[in-house]
């Protein structure tokens, strides 16, 4: 196993215990955890492209391992009332569209998928509104509190992520004009 695969596993093995201190309600440990999972996200895309060793399978490996983080602590949240169930299908339902587009544009030769502006910024805005879900600062910012306020912009943010990857890769699976 090479060192990049080593960081997205451990990626996905500290999803559970990430979400069993959520649900335990041990906040600094789950956040130093989710803090911990997040940045080797970071980590190993950045050690791919600097030893330009970035594969498909590195790639997708990758992203199901953002993907499972994002789902399992926003599942805890939602189990322990620190994320909205809304929120939470938002998001959640998202990736699994995108898990699902992103694996049949891979079985088509000749297409890359690519990750765009608005799937960077997705991803860095639901690890900041988990992580103010985790610690949960208790002070109202007029009707919702800090972590509320995030999740309604990293919902949106995915939202718009979701639209523009579908849009982009819609002619992925558009038959073309030829020989019917």
């Amino acid at each position: 196993m090479s060192l990049l695969s080593g960081i997205t596993y451990a990626r996905m093995v500290l999803v559970p215990v990430v979400m069993a201190f959520i649900l335990a309600n041990a906040s600094v440990p789950a956040a130093a955890l989710f803090v911990l999972a997040a940045s080797t996200d970071w980590l190993d895309g950045y050690l791919a492209r600097r030893w330009d060793t970035a594969t498909t399978l590195g790639s997708f490996l990758d992203t199901t391992a953002d993907k499972l983080l994002v789902s399992g602590a926003l599942i805890a949240l939602v189990g322990v009332g620190r994320a909205s169930p809304w929120i939470a299908t938002i998001i959640v339902g998202r990736e699994l569209l995108i898990l699902g587009l992103r694996g049949a544009v891979a079985m088509m030769d000749g297409f890359a998928f690519k990750p765009s502006i608005w799937g960077k910024l997705k991803a860095n805005a639901q690890f900041a509104a988990i992580l103010l879900a985790i610690l949960r600062y208790p002070e109202r910012l007029g009707p919702l509190l800090l972590d509320e306020w995030a999740m309604l912009v990293a919902a949106s943010i995915t939202m718009i992520s979701a639209i523009e990857y579908v849009v982009r890769f819609s002619s992925v699976f558009v038959p073309r004009g030829g020989d019917g």
